[in-house]
């Protein structure tokens, strides 16, 4: 006979972290591969002017210095990358939302696996963001281990 797990909680709000992860990924994604064949600098530049930053902020100037690098190859190599990152996130939070087993063993793994790529990050350059976002993947391991393990010993 197979008994229904009762809701969690928890589960949804992590899928729904995840579906949220994926959706803004695939944005990103379609952002991304929108500029091919601009110049990325000068699109920029125009968000910028109707944002009305300023262009003398050194975060702005960052972020134009690197646009200068970026070409049509480069775009598709992130734009793919983000749709990959995106695949990942969506599989797990749909998993998830789905109450299936194998999506809380799927997501420890995949979201401890990029736990060094956020620190390493998070090294380079640390933001309130960056470490909200790691505590929250950090938080997500610890209790779907604690779960799994617990749904284990039954």
């Amino acid at each position: 006979m197979h008994r229904k797990r009762p809701r969690d909680t928890w589960i949804l709000l992590i899928a729904l972290f995840k579906l949220l992860k994926g959706g803004l990924l695939i944005a990103a994604g379609i952002g991304i591969f929108r500029l091919l064949h601009k110049d990325v600098a000068e699109v920029a530049m125009q968000w910028i002017n109707v944002l009305r930053v300023d262009p003398d902020n050194r975060y702005v100037h960052v972020l134009l210095t690197k646009t200068f690098f970026l070409d049509d190859r480069k775009l598709k190599e992130i734009g793919a990358g983000t749709f990959c990152y995106a695949a990942l996130f969506l599989t797990e939070g749909f998993g998830l939302l789905l109450r299936k087993r194998w999506a809380q063993y799927f997501t420890i793994v995949v979201t401890a696996s990029l736990l060094p790529l956020e620190v390493f990050e998070m090294v380079r350059h640390a933001t309130i963001a960056k470490a909200i976002v790691i505590l929250l993947n950090v938080g997500i391991v610890a209790y779907l281990f604690i779960r799994v393990r617990h749904e284990s010993e039954f």
